[in-house]
């Protein structure tokens, strides 16, 4: 059954998730694996398939073989290895008749560039997230770039209220340096960041002016929740803001400052929640270790470990969180985030070598954000970008797959506020939000557009899914059977039946030809392509075909989800 463009979330969701229609599920579910107990069953392509589908975008076929024929531990030790900085920087792609950037010339790098009015930094803005984009396409063997959108979600800033895009990008190196790091070290880092101190004016509070702004999401969004363990108060707010007073943007030099002029002296007074702690006011440059207080005066709070454990659990496992999960997943993990003082890895190390992440029940049930169908489409199907050397046609191409995300709903860079995108948060539905009737038909739109005509950009650039090379790669493409196998092995999560994959074969592949005469059809059709690949006709049946079978995978439930 195809996923018609008219279908509304609701019945999307009826055959996604019912459990009379068992093609979409597996078949005989277990419970669910409450341990953190190492992963020890078979390192398979199933197996290696949902590892990358969490951990990056999409799971692209060459990197299937390599880390199949590895082995978890290995696996999971490759992934957490950060990937290096980025070698480039965004550029001016943007220059034309109507805008000409006079500072920075076209193709040159604009992140150190000292001015520009509302036009120029709205374009650079643009760059900015083109470049992120590309970055995510392009990324290495690594998790860093899911984690780097992780961060971002979970400490939101937006690009129209931080305007300066040299503070955007700055914001984006901070996250890309402690990605995988210290947790602790990346809260304090982020408070003076330059992005951030514009996004929650932070640069504009004073002893005389208090702005509670940064104050209450430090503590509401960043560290401890707001979840039952969380009884910080409204005095522990207004006390945070004045304990923060003092830092200021230079516009001159573009860096945070701080300015003990503008710093509340007094002592600062906290709630029962935080042991009826006393920050001491700080005089002179003194006043800036009442930051190094606040911060591990929050961190005492055994709820921050349990607060990050469960985002990081809902962003990269399931966002259901049941009083097992809590008591057999989450609290260990937060023991674990104590015990090695914040650092990141090891919780990541032992959620992502668990029995739990592999667990048979939690396959096939993340609904993909569209970042992760946008470019997860990109990577699985090796689209490539042609010609190869053309930086403005790369940037032309990261734009329209950004512009799709965006139209998705998640338009990275500008989250809709500083509590991140709602499918990361909002109880119940969480994922769900991400498919609606809007959403839904232009995910449909977008693979197929990529399977067809594809997009072209203004220097002729163009991108699209060529199903031929694709279907070339595989072990044994001659055969129907084989070739929807394991198309559907890559593509999916989860298997499918052995009736559904007829029914593939006979319906969609083969234009209801049936048995034997189905499989001698296709057989012949692609071994007289690939003797005589340039003949017109023999090209043409076989794309197309191949294009109808791909279309319809795209299209289907089960490539919505991993």
């Amino acid at each position: 059954m195809a996923v018609c463009y008219s279908m509304k979330r609701k019945d999307f969701f009826n055959v996604l998730f019912s459990s009379q229609p068992e093609r979409y599920r597996p078949p005989a579910t277990p419970a669910l694996t409450g341990t953190l107990k190492k992963y020890k069953s078979k390192w398979d392509a199933a197996a290696t398939v949902h590892f990358l589908k969490h951990t990056m975008f999409g799971a692209k076929p060459a990197d299937v073989q390599f880390f199949k024929s590895s082995s978890l531990k290995k696996t999971v030790a490759a992934m957490l290895q950060a990937a290096p900085a980025p070698t480039t920087a965004p550029v001016n792609n943007y220059s034309d008749d109507k805008i000409i950037d006079e500072q920075v010339p076209k193709g040159n790098t604009w992140v150190n560039a000292t001015n520009g009015n509302g036009q120029i930094n709205y374009r650079r803005r643009n760059s900015y997230k083109q470049w992120w984009m590309g970055l995510m396409i392009n990324q290495d063997r690594s998790i860093t770039e899911k984690i780097v959108l992780f961060w971002h979600n979970h400490f939101a800033t937006e690009t129209n209220i931080a305007e300066n895009p040299m503070y955007c990008y700055r914001y984006n190196l901070l996250l890309r340096q402690h990605a995988l790091g210290n947790f602790k070290t990346l809260v304090k880092a982020i408070t003076t960041d330059l992005c951030m101190l514009r996004y929650l004016n932070g640069y504009a509070n004073t002893k005389k002016a208090p702005d509670e702004n940064y104050g209450r999401e430090l503590q509401e969004l960043f560290t401890v929740g707001k979840g039952p363990g969380s009884q910080y108060t409204e005095a522990d707010v207004k006390a945070a803001a004045r304990v923060l007073t003092g830092y200021k943007i230079d516009n001159k030099t573009f860096t945070s400052s701080f300015d003990a002029s503008r710093h509340d002296t007094a002592d600062k007074q906290f709630s029962n929640f935080y042991n009826s702690r006393l920050i001491k006011g700080g005089k002179g440059d003194e006043g800036t270790k009442e930051l190094d207080d606040l911060v591990d005066m929050i961190f005492e709070q055994e709820e921050v470990s349990r607060f990050i454990c469960r985002k990081l659990y809902r962003f990269f496992v399931f966002y259901t969180i049941d009083i097992v999960t809590e008591q057999q997943i989450i609290l260990p993990l937060a023991k674990i985030f104590r015990k090695n003082n914040f650092e990141i890895k090891p919780v990541l190390e032992s959620l992502l070598s668990s029995q739990h992440f592999f667990d048979i029940a939690l396959r096939n049930t993340t609904i993909k954000s569209p970042a992760d169908f946008c470019i997860g489409l990109i990577r699985e199907f090796n689209v490539a970008f042609l010609p190869h050397d053309d930086l403005m046609a790369d940037y032309s191409v990261w734009e329209f797959v950004h512009a799709q995300s965006a139209a998705m709903q998640q338009n990275i860079g500008d989250p809709p506020n500083v509590a991140g995108w709602p499918a990361y948060y909002q109880q119940p539905e969480y994922y769900k939000l991400w498919i609606n009737s809007d959403t839904l038909p232009r995910r449909n739109q977008y693979s197929d557009r990529l399977m067809g005509y594809g997009f072209t950009a203004k220097n002729g650039c163009k991108i699209n899914i060529d199903p031929v090379v694709y279907a070339s790669a595989l072990p044994h493409p001659e055969d129907p059977d084989a070739l929807i196998n394991d198309s559907i092995k890559l593509l999916y999560a989860v298997d499918l039946s052995d009736a559904e994959k007829t029914h593939i074969k006979s319906n969609v592949l083969l234009s209801n030809l049936q048995g034997d005469a189905a499989n001698h059809y296709w057989t012949n059709a692609w071994n007289a392509f690939i003797a005589k690949p340039d003949e017109p006709v023999n090209k043409k049946e076989v794309t197309n075909k191949l294009k109808n079978l791909y279309k319809y995978l795209m299209n289907r439930p089960e490539y919505q989800v991993y």
